[in-house]
């Protein structure tokens, strides 16, 4: 059904005071957290809440609303929390509900939880659900069409004909699709070409025993396979990235996070690396694996970040991110045994390598590949699955609203490549070098000025900092 009204700015609560308009652009995680936690903290004097957000429930976003039950939260249940100061309340909702009742591969013999993906967003529904049902957030089942910047508000125009006028925007979209290296070009239209693999039915073109090259080799990779085991799969599968690295698995045992990477500050991405390693070292010394080092470095990311220029951070993006990811985002056990399993049997490579020319012979596809260390080799497949992963430096270019921001000066690209442009108080800095204290940026967009912010419990943390500059920002509004 059409919208046609206006929401303007002003609404009036009971008492007469004026109440603040904050319009949230993305209904996953980030955009869900800061709308929940705002409703919380602002508890006496709540603004208008709209989170525009075309699922149907709040929380879950891509990550989280998946249906396939290969796809694991990649972190002990544990540790994954929609509030921080409460890190078992996710474990305590599994207990209440019985909710991994019907998944016998979720507890594993060490006692650590890994259900599916798409429990933990529904638990982050059910706590926006009361929210929403009382009125203290508006979910706006719609697409953002169009935002501008009109008489000092922001109008925001969505696929339904409705126009909000907002005081506050909150850009807290997913990541862009991922980005097809250009030597894949020619396979546009090709029937089992996969350029985007997060879609439910992505895979469903992939036949049985269709041999299978997979670019990339990090999370989404991993679910690629685990997924094609589970939907019968058994063709030869070649998974490729420049450097063959692959995402890692989890610690034997539960392990405390372990170095001091506070005491001396690294300015440096060389003193960085050089601390990291020499704590890994420590570590091993100390029957310690490598994994309580990178889970010490995750914790104390925004600090770290901090004390490193500008100059240094594109250092550590260029030359040290694909080793981070690989040791940072660990596949859960589930998914780590099903490629264990591949590789053990032959059926699957992993290789370093690059893409060389490509040809199509028919449905076949005919591949030079360059390997790393060693000669080019020569391989035919029958689909091609792309899990390069997000492409972050094409944010402003995925969505026209983002791009027609960018065009008008309000955004622009964090020098990192890895986001938006932010302050240190998450507003956008637009073309000027200028924060727009009601532009603010939530979740992984704003990682090129906060530094870690792809992961739980990062993600709910910085939900709940946004969420708190906001209930200032509204408070001081409020007249």
């Amino acid at each position: 059904m059409k919208q046609d009204s206006v929401i303007l700015p002003g609404k009036a609560n009971k008492d007469g005071k004026r109440r603040p308009v904050v319009a949230i652009i993305g209904g996953g995680v980030s955009g869900a957290g800061v709308a929940y936690h705002l409703a919380h903290l602002a508890a006496h004097e709540t603004p208008v809440i709209i989170v525009f957000e075309p699922r149907a429930e709040l929380g879950k976003g891509l990550a989280y609303d998946t249906p396939d039950p290969t796809h694991r939260i990649n972190v002990p249940a544990a540790r994954m929390s929609l509030l921080p100061d409460h890190p078992e309340d996710f474990v305590e909702w599994i207990a209440r509900y019985n909710a991994v009742a019907d998944d016998g591969d979720a507890l594993r013999t060490d006692g650590a939880l890994f259900p599916r993906r798409n429990v933990f967003g529904a638990y982050v529904a059910s706590a926006l659900s009361p929210l929403v049902q009382a009125g203290s957030i508006e979910h706006r089942r719609t697409v953002v069409d169009a935002v501008r910047r009109e008489g000092g508000a922001w109008q925001v125009f969505d696929n339904q004909g409705g126009q909000t006028s907002a005081d506050y925007l909150v850009i807290a979209t997913s990541h862009p699709a991922p980005s097809a290296p250009r030597a894949l070009s020619g396979l546009i239209g090709h029937p089992r070409f996969v350029a985007d693999s997060t879609g439910s039915t992505a895979l469903d073109v992939v036949r049985p025993d269709d041999r299978v090259l997979i670019v990339g080799n990090g999370l989404t990779a991993a679910d690629v396979v685990a997924s094609l085991t589970r939907k019968g799969h058994r063709g030869p599968i070649t998974s490729v990235s420049r450097r063959g690295l692959r995402s890692r698995g989890h610690a034997p045992v539960p392990q405390e996070p372990f170095g001091n990477f506070e005491a001396a500050p690294a300015h440096s991405a060389t003193v960085l690396l050089r601390h990291v390693r020499q704590a890994i070292a420590e570590a091993k010394a100390a029957g310690v694996t490598w994994h309580a080092v990178i889970d010490q470095v995750r914790g104390h990311g925004h600090e770290i970040w901090q004390n490193l220029p500008i100059a240094e951070r594109c250092r550590i993006v260029r030359h040290v991110r694909p080793f981070w990811d690989v040791h940072r985002f660990r596949i859960a056990p589930q998914v780590e045994e099903a490629i264990d399993q591949a590789i053990a049997s032959g059926r699957m490579e992993v290789l370093a390598a690059s893409l060389g020319e490509l040809h199509r012979n028919g449905d076949v596809i005919e591949a030079n590949l360059k390997l790393r260390h060693g000669p080019s080799v020569k391989r035919s497949f029958d689909a091609v699955v792309v899990t390069t992963g997000p492409s972050h430096g094409g944010i402003l270019e995925s969505q026209a609203w983002l791009a027609d921001l960018r065009d008008k000066s309000h955004l622009q690209l964090d020098p990192t490549g890895l986001g938006v442009s932010c302050s240190e108080r998450s507003e956008a800095i637009g073309a000027d070098g200028k924060a727009d204290p009601s532009l603010l940026i939530s979740g992984p967009l704003a990682r090129g000025t906060f530094g870690e912010l792809m992961g739980l419990p990062q993600i709910t943390e910085h939900a709940v900092f946004v969420a708190r500059e906001l209930a200032e920002k509204t408070k001081t509004a409020v007249r």
